[in-house]
């Protein structure tokens, strides 16, 4: 991950090193499972054609291969940042939009561009999960520069709408209740129904929050240091009689999901 220090200039991470976290990235054929209406398009060739038009790559992962014959093949996730784009907030909290690109070569998976937004503050990244900002797909059927330009533009031309829901969540105060039963249903995006009927989490120390910038009791303040935590795992809780520390997610998938569950029931909370 790119250090919070080196945020401001957030340097492009060079191909060597992205080749050898996520070597699945520059995969030069599909595996042999794919259809024969799949057309292989390289991830490098999106990573080039990104570049040109201002964006790169400033973090790459890959899922782990379940099988030998998807290794080489597998789900792996990009990271894109433009660093002439930067949404700075009234109350210098700073947030850097991000685009997030996953993609497979076997056949299981569209190109699939994401919203995201990297927050100074807490060195965190949100998924942003609103209906105004969609996930943008490309099939593997055909691929044109063109097309991404398109998107990448429309993509970019929503970001007043991030920050207006972001204005909009810092402007409505929530009371204690609100703010435990928010840390409640945040739970509910971890942990699956099975696993929190097990568990026990002390809802008051859950929404302390880690930092001073945190401590408001706005709805942004509050939807912060619960994504922190859920994502990093900094909090206890009791199971089989035993008190145990949460893990942080290191997995791109449920990291992405765990995001987009929290961002949306934030916006419910918005309405």
């Amino acid at each position: 991950m790119i250090n919070a220090k080196e945020i401001k200039v957030a340097k492009p991470m060079p191909k060597g090193y992205i080749r050898r976290v996520a070597p699945s990235v520059f995969q030069t054929k599909p595996s042999d499972e794919v259809s024969k209406h799949y057309t292989h398009i390289p991830t490098e060739r999106v990573i080039d054609d990104m570049k040109l038009l201002g964006w790169d790559v400033i973090d790459a992962k890959e899922v782990k291969a379940r099988k030998n014959s998807t290794k080489g093949y597998q789900k792996h996730l990009l990271t894109f940042r433009n660093n002439d784009i930067v949404i700075n907030g009234d109350d210098g909290d700073t947030v850097y939009p991000q685009i997030l690109l996953t993609n497979s070569h076997d056949g299981k998976n569209a190109f699939t561009f994401t919203a995201g937004l990297f927050r100074l503050i807490c060195e965190n990244g949100l998924v942003v999960a609103d209906q105004k900002f969609n996930d943008f797909k490309m099939r593997h059927m055909g691929y044109g520069f063109e097309e991404l330009q398109d998107m990448i533009k429309d993509m970019v031309e929503e970001l007043p709408l991030t920050v207006e829901s972001m204005n909009k969540m810092k402007a409505i105060e929530l009371n204690q209740n609100q703010i435990l039963k928010f840390a409640n249903e945040a739970l509910e995006c971890r942990f699956t129904k099975e696993e929190r009927n097990r568990i026990h989490v002390d809802l008051d120390k859950l929404i302390v929050p880690v930092r001073k910038e945190d401590a408001g009791k706005d709805l942004w303040s509050v939807f912060n240091v619960l994504q922190e935590k859920m994502i990093e795992g900094d909090f206890e809780y009791h199971a089989g009689g035993k008190l145990r520390k949460a893990r942080e997610i290191k997995n791109f998938k449920q990291d992405m999901k765990v995001n987009k569950d929290l961002f949306k029931l934030a916006l419910e909370y918005a309405v």
